[in-house]
């Protein structure tokens, strides 16, 4: 009779569970959920991939009518739709990953209870899903910009940098939210409240505006890790077009303080989530 192996798997406490190693194994699953979770978004739709038009588009309408139009906001002497379009942008990818990393274990119980695999990677998957709406909201904008004779330049390099902060900042954000949502489902109905005022914190008002309030609300604004994400993907695609008073050192002072906190939201939420992670078939 054959010996069959038998594997133990055990919880780990700390860091220690975070075994990068078992999640690089494992990047083929990472590749078919993702690949899952992108064909289950626009399977049987009628509009397809122009959902991911409409959204942003819709919601530039409606800020240019209310707060260019209507209120009269600085928008630091750009098009009020090229300066929201390109905030909304960046935004909506943070907000999508992180409200689908926030119900990615709910939604998959039951595989969670079915077989064992890093749980890190259903969160994960739902962030780099959010990537293909990003692209496709990028193009619209870029071509906004031509229509506006508003070209980037070669700053425009610095995108890639700016897109993993804010990826780091929802996978971080929505690790703690999905463990906590497996306990408590009122997570799903404060969410979308939350992102909504954190929307209007970051996009409305350009930070030239806030920086003339002094170092206090300069400080504050650059707690929000997403300030200076959205600042500084404006200044990358339209800093020749600006005219409003902010300046390059002022905006990486923002950036000093925002990647901090989004490396420390990162770290927080792979700590809480790996701390919980052991409970999550049982209670899901």
């Amino acid at each position: 009779m054959l010996n069959t192996p038998v594997t133990i798997i055990q919880p780990s406490d700390g860091w220690r569970s975070l075994d990068l190693r078992e999640l690089w194994d494992r990047r083929e699953l990472l590749y078919f959920f993702a690949w899952r979770d992108l064909k289950v978004r626009y399977k049987q739709t009628l509009f397809g991939v122009l959902w991911a038009v409409a959204g942003p588009l819709a919601s530039m309408v409606v800020f240019t009518f209310v707060f260019d139009k209507m209120a009269g906001l600085p928008s630091d002497g750009l098009p009020g739709p090229i300066f929201y379009l390109s905030g909304l942008v960046i935004w909506r990818y943070f907000a999508n990953a992180l409200s689908a990393a926030s119900n990615s274990l709910v939604g998959n119980q039951a595989i969670l209870t079915k077989v064992y695999f890093p749980r890190l990677i259903i969160p994960l998957s739902s962030c780099i899903t959010g990537l293909a709406d990003f692209l496709i909201a990028l193009g619209v904008l870029l071509l906004l910009m031509a229509y506006y004779h508003v070209f980037p330049g070669i700053a425009m390099l610095l995108l890639p940098g700016l897109l993993l902060l804010a990826m780091a900042a929802a996978l971080g954000s929505g690790l703690f939210f999905a463990s906590l949502n497996v306990k408590y489902r009122d997570v799903g109905y404060i969410l979308p409240f939350l992102l909504q005022l954190w929307m209007f914190c970051t996009i409305i008002v350009p930070y030239s505006e806030v920086a003339q309030r002094g170092g206090a609300w300069r400080f504050v604004y650059g707690l929000n890790p997403m300030g200076g994400v959205v600042e500084a993907f404006r200044w990358c695609l339209l800093r020749g077009a600006m005219t409003g008073p902010g300046n390059a050192d002022a905006l990486w002072m923002l950036l000093g303080t925002g990647v901090p906190v989004a490396l420390f939201l990162l770290a927080a939420g792979l700590l809480y989530f790996k701390r919980l992670e052991k409970m999550f078939a049982d209670i899901v």
